[in-house]
């Protein structure tokens, strides 16, 4: 790896907001420094001060090209891996809280609010606390004794946040390059208890000891560089080493593409999956997280979902809610007042005979994926709307429900026409305060429904 100077890092410092294109093209070529180690570096600033403030914040970071900055987790959701790690590893008393923002107790089911109790908060609280950049890296560790390794190590911003919860931490990557950099990076963090290993993942996990926690980010191209989904196409090739991880390890925490299905995944891994994280942050699905873990008991039991938008975060037992909506169970109501549409991570589970059930809310129509209530929902995980006006697709009511309206924002679900065709089929300009939903209700009818955001 190749180190600042001291021209390049003025440099960088002197122009770090500034047009990287525009640099390329105007900077003088000074001697002594090193134009396109500075360009890269303010371009990975760049991204950095958006995508992981906390690392933009600590001087003497090395970023790498733009490829990797772009490819690497962000803050949020490297920051969600270590509450996963740390609420696994916390103390059984505590454990046992996460299940009970669903509501749930060893007895019964009841509806509550999508918010963690009390107890579950103090424990994800206590984990945040050691993902805070500090002066002081003793303070930072908050499991004592625990070990955890990292397979697939990358630019390193997962074992950062993940290594702040172990005393003992291993990185382990192939490439040199990236070695390099994590050793100089974890150094710059403060993370003495990193320890930066070269090597393949998989012949290191063969000769390892046991340790507490594993966590895999399994690489997602081919050999020819092309993006791959399926976890057989993926390097290393999960499924292969599950039993050994399992043999190796307490629990862990592998990444998939959000664009699995993750009952399928569930099912592939055969009975060892305890946990599913479905991750989403500015309603986009950015992870697929799965916790495996060793068989409790003789039969496989369902794992337990947990669904994340940014603040937004419910869970479930998968179990008692495998078949989706239950079509026809509910009928709408009879003031159809207020929309709700899901967040990403709920639309990715497609546990919506939960939502109808922890929020007294109904689907419009199968497959729709919407709901409405009479009364406005609280802290309803996804966006909610102010019914306006409802109406069917014939030229009356179409004139009724735009009422001289000549932009909206227009958006389809289970509809036979796509937004942009509807939006033609209207003349509606985009934007403005309306929000206007395509759709199809209880009996089969497409409808329109007039909203405005809450």
């Amino acid at each position: 790896m190749t180190i600042m100077n001291d021209k390049t890092r003025e440099f960088v410092a002197m122009h770090r907001d500034e047009d990287v294109r525009e640099l390329a093209l105007k900077a003088k070529r000074v001697e002594g420094l090193d134009l396109p180690l500075a360009l890269d570096q303010i371009a990975g600033w760049q991204i950095a001060s958006k995508k992981l403030p906390q690392w933009a914040s600590c001087e003497g970071i090395i970023y790498p090209p733009h490829i990797s900055m772009e490819q690497c987790s962000s803050q949020f959701t490297a920051q969600y891996k270590s509450e996963i790690a740390q609420t696994l590893l916390a103390p059984a008393a505590t454990v046992r809280a996460r299940v009970s923002d669903s509501g749930e107790s060893d007895n019964q089911t009841t509806k509550s609010e999508p918010q963690l109790s009390d107890s579950a908060e103090s424990v994800m609280q206590t984990a945040k606390s050691a993902f805070q950049l500090s002066d002081s890296p003793e303070s930072d560790t908050l499991v004592a004794r625990s070990s955890m390794v990292d397979l697939t190590g990358g630019f390193g911003v997962d074992f950062s946040y993940l290594a702040r919860g172990f005393s003992q931490a291993t990185y382990v990557e192939r490439q040199r390059h990236l070695c390099d950099l994590a050793e100089h990076n974890m150094a710059a963090l403060g993370l003495d208890q990193a320890r930066i290993v070269c090597g393949d993942g998989v012949e290191y996990l063969r000769q390892m000891g046991p340790v507490d926690f594993i966590y895999l980010d399994p690489a997602r191209r081919d050999e020819h560089g092309s993006r791959t989904y399926a976890i057989e196409d993926c390097t290393p090739n999960v499924l292969e080493l599950r039993d050994l991880l399992l043999a190796k390890s307490q629990y862990t925490l592998v990444k998939l593409s959000p664009m699995l299905d993750w009952r399928k995944v569930v099912a592939d891994f055969d009975g060892t999956v305890r946990e599913v994280h479905i991750v989403a942050t500015g309603n986009e699905c950015k992870e697929l997280l799965l916790v495996l873990g060793q068989q409790v008991h003789e039969e496989p039991s369902a794992p337990r979902v947990f669904c994340v938008n940014d603040n937004q975060r419910i869970d479930y037992d998968s179990a008692a809610y495998t078949q989706g909506l239950r079509i026809g169970g509910k009928p709408l109501p009879e003031a159809k007042n207020y929309l709700y549409e899901p967040n990403a991570s709920i639309m990715k589970a497609g546990c919506f005979d939960l939502v109808e059930e922890r929020f007294g809310v109904t689907q419009v129509g199968p497959s729709s994926h919407l709901f409405v209530s009479a009364t406005p929902v609280a802290d309803f995980p996804g966006r909610g709307f102010a019914i306006e006006a409802i109406g069917g697709m014939n030229k009356k009511d179409i004139k009724r429900l735009l009422n001289g309206t000549k932009q909206a924002n227009i958006a389809v679900r289970n509809f036979p026409l796509t937004a942009p065709q509807l939006r033609k089929k209207l003349k509606l300009a985009d934007g403005g305060p309306v929000y206007l939903f395509g759709t199809t209700m209880q009996g089969c009818d497409h409808v329109l429904l007039r909203t405005s955001k809450i």
